[in-house]
């Protein structure tokens, strides 16, 4: 136990250190600064929790990634802009939001905003939903079922009751408490289950941070010089690898299959805006087009969370030893 806070001691030192020179690239217009920190820093974040459980490498990973992501956002963002952002604003945005737009926290300690505690309410409901699933996930296990039939069982529900509890759970609270300081912040995760392409979940309603980063720091800048095909393309790419990163790494194990399942979403996006753009009738279609987006969402989707990441995460995460 000792080991472990003074390695989490050690990670906090170093992303708070990346935070102070993160905003010194921010206010210098420093973009390359930034990437090259980043690079620097999430090894040794490895190392650091290298013999760690995976779900603390995992975290700590995805964490230190978000933090050097915002410093390139934020950077790349405000170079085109007149105003700066503060100190205090930044340090908020760095350590206490998800998302990857600085310029909401501008507005720092202004009047409340409308809708925070809708939002608020919205998050606690979904938290208390995923606590239900998994509940219910180890109602089943106490069934004792084939092992075979409770993973096939199990890991789904563990995976919905995670996304609840964080994606719409965890980020829709913080996003309402921030309101209620006067930043404009947003859910992150918007009805994703209304989505009728492919094109429209990953470009609009799944996971806004996501789309911020690449949109900033990948397709804006690649789009007049490759193309948008081009640009999307990378953008898919660079988000495999965020995943391999945050999902093969931690656990040693799946390499290279996250990044399979951003390249097989890349193509059929760019196969989809294809077939749109030639108004192919079934993609107009509510049930069809549905169909179609949810076969290419999750029939791969076990190269996304592949199987040691479901062993030594999903289910530590879900209360299974």
């Amino acid at each position: 136990m000792q080991n472990i806070l003074i390695h989490v001691v050690y990670f906090a030192v170093i992303n708070l250190a990346l935070v102070l020179l993160g905003y010194v690239f921010v206010k210098r217009e420093l973009v390359w600064p930034g990437w090259l920190s980043m690079l620097l820093v999430i090894p040794v974040v490895y190392c650091i929790f290298n013999h760690e459980h995976p779900v603390l490498k995992m975290l700590g990973i995805i964490a230190t990634t978000f933090t050097g992501m915002k410093v390139i956002t934020a950077t790349v963002d405000y170079s085109s802009k007149k105003t700066k952002l503060k100190f205090i604003p930044w340090l908020a945005f760095a350590v206490g939001w998800a998302g990857m737009r600085a310029q909401p926290f501008e507005t720092l300690g202004q009047q409340a905003l409308p809708n925070a505690w809708t939002m608020i309410r919205f998050g606690i409901s979904r938290v208390i939903g995923g606590l239900l699933l998994i509940v219910l996930a180890h109602g089943i296990v106490v069934l004792h079922f084939d092992t075979g039939v409770t993973y096939f069982l199990v890991s789904p529900l563990l995976l919905v009751a995670l996304s609840l509890i964080l994606h719409f759970g965890l980020l829709s609270i913080g996003a309402g408490q921030w309101r209620l300081m006067g930043v404009n912040t947003y859910y992150l995760f918007r009805q994703p289950a209304k989505s009728m392409s492919l094109t429209e979940f990953w470009g609009k309603r799944w996971n806004l941070a996501f789309i911020e980063m690449t949109t900033i720091t990948i397709f804006r800048l690649l789009r007049n010089k490759i193309g948008r095909g081009g640009a999307l393309a990378v953008a898919f790419l660079f988000s495999g690898l965020l995943h391999e990163l945050a999902l093969s790494v931690p656990v040693n194990s799946g390499y290279g299959l996250p990044m399979l399942y951003f390249v097989i979403q890349g193509v059929v996006l760019l196969v989809e805006k294809k077939l749109i753009r030639r108004n192919i009738a079934f993609l107009k279609h509510p049930i069809l087009a549905r169909l179609w987006l949810f076969f290419w969402l999750v029939v791969p989707m076990p190269l996304l969370f592949h199987a040691q990441f479901i062993k030594l995460v999903v289910w530590p995460l879900g209360g299974f030893i």
